[in-house]
């Protein structure tokens, strides 16, 4: 498996739903942590990037 490139505004699908029932996330801020906003009911996390890359399942480009 290839490695993403994540950039603000990307969507990121993860592996496990939120418990609003949605699989898709925004990026706010990308570092060493990174801030998400569910597309389902707009919550918002800080969360490291390990763990976003483990459980990146699939991303999206901005258009």
């Amino acid at each position: 498996m290839t490695p993403y490139t994540y950039e603000v505004g990307d969507i990121v699908r993860m592996k496990k739903k939120h418990p609003c029932g949605s699989f898709e996330w925004e990026i706010l801020r990308v570092g060493a942590d990174f801030r998400l906003k569910c597309l389902g009911c707009g919550h918002q996390i800080m969360i490291a990037r390990k763990l976003v890359e483990k459980n990146t399942k699939d991303l999206r480009k901005k258009a």
